[in-house]
This record gives structure tokens, C-alpha cells and sequence, in this order.
């Protein structure tokens, strides 16, 4: 007993350590936001800010316009929410329902797993072109409504759900639509945790669509504006922080809230 507890005390011990050393980077660009230019750049650096300041995070908004891609960013994580809907629907539609060519369907859904992103950039560009939605926010989120990867995943985790649960209910007289609302949601809870973090991550760091689809600087998303940031204040290395800082911590608040629910998801999925 003595050696399993001492055994369990060396890995958490080295657990420790490791998230140390992996948060060191993180913790020197917080810390480095709230400095001033000079003693960002001083020599030797310092840990602790001496005098902590606000300005930078103020010059993000100031000189740089983040109000307008902070903006432009929650809109498309507001749509990216409702395309995990969509796809939250599709997965249960192909897990529980019969319907003619539904193998077929979810075949070609798959097959588009295996074609790389930079492959259908082009054909979606065109497409998107043609309906004169070029330079316009539904440009913008329009191709990323529907994800293959996220509706697969759904869909496998659906597929665990007892038929009789459904059945009981649509002998209860619920519709279907109440079914999906109020018994089959709260029962996916953990993949649809998973998702909603890949999906908000997905939004939140958008970068290489908008910058193609866009033209004017005012629907620029905040991956965008950092990529702005790095090029015109490449000396500003404090500014560069709060700027980096600003597009991390709502990533870690959003994954901390689901954490709980990411290994009962996995573990789960695929299981029937």
C-alpha cells in the first residue's frame, strides 16, 4: 500500500513539473502584457511587471481597431453555434432515423474527411463568388456551418442511445423535435461539450477565410488584425503580448468550463 502511494505521489509530483514548464510560456505572455515597452525589452528580464499597466490593452483598441475584430470574431462564434446545431441534427438524423441511401450519404460525408481544407478552398471561393457573397460577413460563415468531422463524431456518439428511450418517448406523445430538445440534448452532452470547444476554437482563431473572402479591414477577425499587429508594430514586443494574451484566455475559460465533459466524450464515442 505504502509503495502504490508513493508511486502515485512521484507521478503527480512529475504531473507538477511538466504543467510548470508547459505554462512557463504562457505565464511570461500575460505577465509581459502588463508591462511597459522598456521594461518588456530590458536586459535581464524581469518576471513580475515593476509598474503594471493597462496601456497596451487599451492601444489594442485604440490604434489597431480590435473593437471592430472582436466583433467580427463573436460573429462568427455566434455561427459557428448554430452550425454545431445543424450538425448536432444531421448526426442524430443519420444515427436513428431509416431513409433510402442513408449508408450512401454518410459514405460521401466521410469521403470528405480525407480532402484537405486548401484543396476545396478554391471550388468553395468560386462557389461563393458566384452568389455575390465576396467581401460580406455571410461569406464569411456561410462554408463554415456544416463540419464532416463534427458530424461524424456526433452521430457515433449518438448511435449509443438506446432505441427504447426513443420509443418511449413517442409513445408518450412527444414529437420528434421535443425528443431532440429535451431528450436527446441533454443526454449528448459530453460530445457536444467536445464540439462546442473545437468549434469556438475553430471560430475564434479563424484567419486564412476571412483574409481571402474579405477585402475591407472592417470584417477582419481578430487572427487577422494580430497578423496586422505583428507586421506593423513588429517592435512593440509588449503590445504584441497583450495582443496574444487578449486571443488566448477566452480559448482557456471555454475549455476549463468543458474540461469535465472531453474524456467521458471520447470514451464514449464509437461505443454501441
Amino acid at each position: 500500500m505504502m509503495s502504490k502511494k508513493w508511486e502515485v505521489s512521484v507521478v503527480g509530483i512529475i504531473l507538477a513539473l511538466g504543467g510548470l514548464i508547459t505554462s512557463i510560456p504562457f505565464i511570461w505572455m500575460i505577465l509581459s502584457s502588463f508591462k511597459t515597452e522598456r521594461e518588456a525589452l530590458s536586459v535581464p528580464p524581469t518576471l513580475i511587471p515593476n509598474n503594471v499597466t493597462l496601456q497596451n490593452y487599451i492601444d489594442l483598441f485604440n490604434k489597431l481597431d480590435f473593437d471592430i475584430y472582436l466583433y467580427n470574431t463573436m460573429i462568427i462564434v455566434f455561427f459557428s453555434m448554430i452550425g454545431l446545431l445543424l450538425n448536432t441534427m444531421a448526426g442524430y438524423g443519420f444515427a436513428i432515423y431509416r431513409f433510402r441511401y442513408k449508408e450512401i450519404l454518410f459514405l460521401l460525408v466521410l469521403a470528405t474527411l480525407m480532402i484537405p481544407n486548401q484543396v476545396t478552398m478554391i471550388p468553395t471561393y468560386l462557389l461563393v463568388n458566384t452568389m455575390g457573397l465576396t467581401n460580406t460577413m455571410t461569406g464569411i460563415v456561410l462554408p463554415g456551418l456544416i463540419s464532416a468531422y463534427s458530424l461524424f463524431l456526433i452521430r457515433q456518439f449518438m448511435a449509443t442511445i438506446p432505441m427504447d428511450l426513443i420509443e418511449a418517448a413517442r409513445l408518450d406523445g412527444a414529437n420528434e423535435f421535443r425528443i431532440f430538445f429535451n431528450l436527446i440534448l441533454p443526454l449528448s452532452k459530453p460530445i457536444i461539450s467536445i464540439q462546442m470547444i473545437f468549434a469556438f476554437i475553430g471560430a475564434w482563431n479563424s484567419f486564412l477565410w476571412p483574409l481571402i473572402i474579405a477585402n475591407d479591414d472592417k470584417l477582419y477577425t481578430l487572427s487577422v488584425g494580430m497578423s496586422l499587429l505583428k507586421g506593423q508594430y513588429s517592435t512593440s514586443f509588449a503590445l504584441q503580448m497583450a495582443g496574444a494574451t487578449f486571443m488566448v484566455i477566452p480559448i482557456l475559460i471555454i475549455f476549463t468550463i468543458f474540461q469535465r465533459n472531453i474524456v467521458q466524450g471520447f470514451n464514449m464515442t464509437g461505443i454501441k
